[in-house]
């Protein structure tokens, strides 16, 4: 067979601004590629458009100019939003974004509702997760009964529910904990390593070591980069 003669990427953003009515530029002229198996630290002051970009790579915004492909789509061609972040893309807020009436099993499981996944299967998953971030006992309270920590340990066990291809992460680490932390690093290394595609928001230097390139956001543009490596992180 083959091969093809140009390989798809895993996010492709090309001359994208973001302008809010009355607010300057959130985006100002935005190009940045990413292939499959890459993990991405994004990093900048605040203010300087890094949630904004990620916001649209979720489909959850939408640029003003440009255009944003992920995993091959055109997002301003989506049907059904809902169906990319269910299929294509986990996503870990900053703030959580637990829904407050529903457990932490429950929270994780929402992301597989409207799958095939079956009620048994969907549990079992959950808990799965639930039990890497050192949740088992959890499954049952609230948000509220909840630290901030455990909040966002179920934030990205929920994100990571549907095995997706691609990880976006908006300031995964802030709430947790330095043991927290670790395992969650752990875990990014171990996704890297099985070839999943991290794109990651962090004011962290130790979290974005983690990833294989660095980009550097200010006034709502990208800076050159900073490589973190000649070659892919041998991952363990």
């Amino acid at each position: 067979m083959s091969e093809p003669s140009e390989r798809k990427l895993a996010v492709d953003v090309r001359g994208v601004t973001r302008v809010y009515p009355g607010l300057v530029n959130a985006l100002a002229g935005v190009d940045l590629t990413v292939e499959f198996g890459e993990t991405v630290a994004i990093t900048g002051p605040s203010g300087c458009g890094k949630s904004t970009l990620l916001h649209l790579l979720a489909a959850i915004d939408s640029p003003t100019t440009g255009s944003v492909t992920v995993a091959g789509q055109d997002l301003a061609r989506l049907r059904d939003p809902s169906a990319y972040r269910r299929k294509e893309v986990g996503l870990v807020f900053q703030f959580h974004n637990l829904l407050p009436q529903l457990s932490a099993l429950s929270n994780v499981e929402v992301p597989m509702f409207g799958t095939h996944a079956s009620a048994r299967q969907r549990k079992a998953r959950a808990r799965e997760l639930l039990a890497d971030f050192d949740l088992s006992g959890c499954e049952h309270r609230l948000p509220t009964e909840l630290s901030g920590g455990e909040r966002q340990r179920v934030a990205i066990a929920r994100a990571l529910a549907n095995a997706p291809r691609i990880l976006l992460a908006d300031e995964p680490t802030g709430s947790l904990d330095s043991v927290s932390t670790t395992r969650f690093l752990e875990l990014l290394d171990r996704l890297g390593g099985a070839g999943m595609t991290i794109v990651m928001v962090t004011h962290a230097s130790d979290v974005a070591a983690h990833a294989n390139r660095i980009i550097e956001m200010r006034d709502g543009t990208i800076v050159p980069s900073v490589p973190v490596s000649a070659a892919p992180i041998a991952y363990r």
